[in-house]
């Protein structure tokens, strides 16, 4: 079965493969690239990465050699899967809200840059469960990455 998401940073694909015990995920993304160009992250069981010297190299030789699988006697199924409030109950998991201003102070003002990628698509859903003030900059997802080349 095929499951797949909404735009998300890459860190929700990780999310998603560990969250529901999914045996693998692939992101398309062009973090690390010229806006021209896509790559791949590859994540076993449990969101471990596929590296050079975790099956990324077998991956290489066996498309070289075109040592592909046969093709399946029925097509797969293939469905959305929205983890988008599981993903943002994950993340405020990790922090004591009740901690993170004291009574009376001003709130916080915290810079938010997401470099135009996938993480700006959590700011928008995670500024009112804190009490912080966000200063956005470049939270809008484009492919074009007009102020930056990619994850700088």
């Amino acid at each position: 079965m095929t499951f797949w998401t909404s735009a998300v940073g890459t860190e929700g694909t990780y999310f998603a493969t560990f969250a529901e015990k999914l045996d693998g995920g692939i992101m398309v993304t062009a973090s690390h690239n010229p806006s021209d160009y896509n790559g791949m992250k590859f994540v076993r069981e449990d969101a471990r990465p596929i590296s050079g010297d975790t099956g990324l190299q077998e991956m290489r030789a066996l498309i070289e050699s075109q040592s592909f699988p046969s093709k399946a006697a029925k097509p797969g199924i293939e469905r959305p899967l929205d983890l988008r409030k599981k993903y943002l109950e994950h993340l405020l998991s990790y922090v004591d809200r009740s901690k993170l201003r004291k009574a009376g102070a001003p709130r916080l003002k915290v810079v938010v840059n997401a470099g135009n990628g996938g993480a700006g698509l959590i700011v928008d859903q995670i500024e009112p469960f804190l009490p912080f003030e966000f200063v956005k900059v470049t939270t809008s997802l484009t492919e074009r990455f007009p102020t930056a080349f990619p994850t700088r």
